[in-house]
């Protein structure tokens, strides 16, 4: 009988934040103070600060913002709250947002190209692509909009000419994610530099989406008794 997790306090998401925010950076899926990441805790979301580099980050930096964007903290919140606070409420199956700007899911995304089914694994963002919402000026109610768009029925997607967006049960899934996303953007441009790869057909990636499922593949798994 599996035990019973113990939920996280507010400190403990702190510090997680801080120490996936300099991993962010670190495994180089987002550089300089660009990307943020979010947490729902309680009736509200915990966020990364706005400017403030990954490595001077601390716990107490991260702001507490509840509805209507009201924050608590010594910092502001990231310009993006918006998108993450939109995201949090909409997807109630979701608890986290990482926001990055990597270098092959931008690429894509300044030409306005989403991710199609040219491999099997595109199938860990949810569906069988991964959209890319039209531009929208950074921080304002029409990108959060288009965001929620191309993420329904999706835990990822790209933001034409800025980035990329990946969601998680949690601060870890969600950056795994964010990385899958940037692995197969790489794959994809490389791929298309021989021409239009093939794509697997929607029944396919039903039946990969199937096989995932029962396994539980990408969840973190449960400890052996």
């Amino acid at each position: 009988m599996p035990s019973e997790v113990t939920p996280a306090t507010e400190e403990q998401l702190r510090l997680e934040l801080v120490t996936v925010a300099r991993r962010m950076n670190a495994c180089g899926i987002n550089q300089g103070t660009s990307g943020n990441l979010s947490v729902r805790w309680g009736d509200g979301l915990l966020i990364t600060p706005s400017s403030l580099p990954y490595e001077l980050m601390q716990p107490e930096d991260v702001v507490l913002l509840q509805g209507g964007g009201r924050w608590q903290g010594r910092r502001r919140p990231s310009s993006e709250w918006r998108l993450h606070a939109d995201v949090l409420a909409r997807r109630p199956d979701i608890q986290a947002v990482v926001h990055c700007h990597s270098v092959h899911a931008t690429a894509l995304a300044c030409h306005g190209l989403a991710i199609p089914s040219f491999h099997y694994m595109v199938v860990m963002a949810g569906g069988s692509s991964i959209r890319c919402a039209p531009y929208a000026t950074f921080g304002t109610q029409t990108l959060s909009d288009l965001a929620l768009a191309a993420l329904v029925d999706r835990r990822a997607c790209l933001l034409a000419q800025h980035g990329q967006v990946a969601l998680g049960a949690g601060l870890d899934q969600a950056l795994r994610l964010a990385i899958e996303v940037e692995t197969l953007a790489r794959m994809y441009l490389q791929a298309r530099l021989i021409g239009d790869p093939p794509l697997l057909d929607d029944r396919e990636m039903e039946r990969v989406a199937a096989a995932m499922a029962e396994i539980h593949y990408g969840e973190t798994p449960e400890p052996l008794p």
